[in-house]
C-alpha cells in the first residue's frame, strides 16, 4: 500500500436519501443535473446546429430510455456480469451507479436514427445536437462517480490521489489513495467541449461535430484508462481502450467522409 504525503479525502456518503428499499446517491442526482443544464445549452445552441428544437424534445424521451439501457447493458458486461446474471434485479439498478458511457453513445445512436426515419428528419443535425448535449452533461455525471467513488485509478502517493471514508463508498478499499480517474475525465471532458465549441463556431457542415466528438471522446477515454483500474483483455490494453479505438477509428471514418462530401450542407441559422 502506497503510503501519501499528501491526498484528497472525501468522506461523503454516496447516498443523497432513502425512499424506502430505494436508495438515491448523488451519482443519480448528478445526472439529473446534467441532463438539465445540458438541455437548456442545446435548446439555444440547437438553430446554429440547423436542428429543430420541437424534434429534440419528440426524440428525448426515446433517446434518455436507449442511452440508459445502452450504458447500464455494457457497464454490467464489464463488470462480472455472472453476478448481475444471479442477482438479475440490479441489473438495472441505475440509482446505484455503474455506467459505460460508450453503451450510452450506442444506444443514444441507434435511436436517433430509428427517429429520423421515421420523422424523415436529416439525422445529422440531430446527431451534433445530441453530441453537445453529451460533452456539456458529463461533467456533471463524473462529479457523481467522485463522490461514489466507482470511477478510480490505481493506488498512487501523488498529492491529488483520492482518498475514501464513508462505508457506502465504492472504492475498494477505505483509508488508501487512488489516482481520481473521474477527475481526470472531467478535465478531458472540459477540453473536448472547447474544441466541440470551435467546430461550432466554425459553422462546418452537420454531422461534423458529432464526429468530432466520437474521436474527442475516444481519445480522451483511451488515454484516461491507463489510469483508471479495469482488467487488462488484449495487447495490454483494457476492453474500455479496445472499444475507443473502434469507436474512434468509426468517427474519423465519418469525419473524412463528411469533410469530403461534395455536396454542400444545410446552411447553419443564425441564433
Amino acid at each position: 500500500m502506497l503510503d501519501p504525503l499528501l491526498a484528497i479525502t472525501i468522506g461523503i456518503d454516496p447516498e443523497a436519501l432513502a425512499l424506502g428499499p430505494i436508495s438515491v446517491r448523488w451519482y443519480g442526482v448528478m445526472y439529473v443535473v446534467g441532463i438539465a443544464v445540458g438541455i437548456m445549452v442545446v435548446q439555444r445552441v440547437a438553430p446554429r446546429l440547423g436542428a429543430s428544437v420541437d424534434a429534440l424534445w419528440d426524440l428525448f424521451p426515446m433517446a434518455f430510455v436507449a442511452g440508459l439501457l445502452g450504458g447500464r447493458l455494457y457497464y454490467v458486461v464489464q463488470n462480472d456480469p455472472a453476478s448481475y446474471l444471479r442477482e438479475p434485479a440490479r441489473i438495472l439498478a441505475f440509482w446505484q451507479g455503474g455506467m459505460a458511457f460508450f453503451g450510452a453513445i450506442i444506444g443514444v445512436t441507434i435511436a436517433i436514427v430509428a427517429f429520423a426515419a421515421v420523422r424523415r428528419l436529416e439525422v445529422w443535425p440531430l446527431l451534433d445536437a445530441v453530441a453537445l448535449f453529451a460533452a456539456v452533461g458529463q461533467p456533471f455525471g463524473r462529479i457523481g462517480n467522485i463522490i461514489n467513488g466507482d470511477v478510480i485509478g490505481y493506488e498512487t502517493s501523488l498529492p491529488w490521489g483520492t482518498i475514501y471514508e464513508h462505508a457506502r463508498a465504492f472504492a475498494p478499499e477505505l483509508g488508501v489513495a487512488y489516482h481520481p480517474a473521474a477527475a481526470y475525465s472531467i478535465l478531458a471532458n472540459l477540453v473536448l467541449l472547447a474544441v466541440l465549441s470551435w467546430v461550432i463556431r466554425a459553422r462546418v457542415r452537420s454531422g461534423v461535430v458529432f464526429a468530432a466528438y466520437l474521436v474527442g471522446y475516444s481519445v480522451t477515454q483511451f488515454v484516461v484508462f491507463f489510469w483508471r483500474a479495469n482488467t487488462i483483455t488484449l495487447f495490454g490494453l483494457k476492453q474500455a481502450q479496445l472499444t475507443a479505438i473502434v469507436t474512434g477509428i468509426l468517427g474519423a471514418l465519418v469525419l473524412v467522409y463528411l469533410l469530403r462530401m461534395r455536396r454542400t450542407s444545410p446552411a447553419r441559422a443564425d441564433e
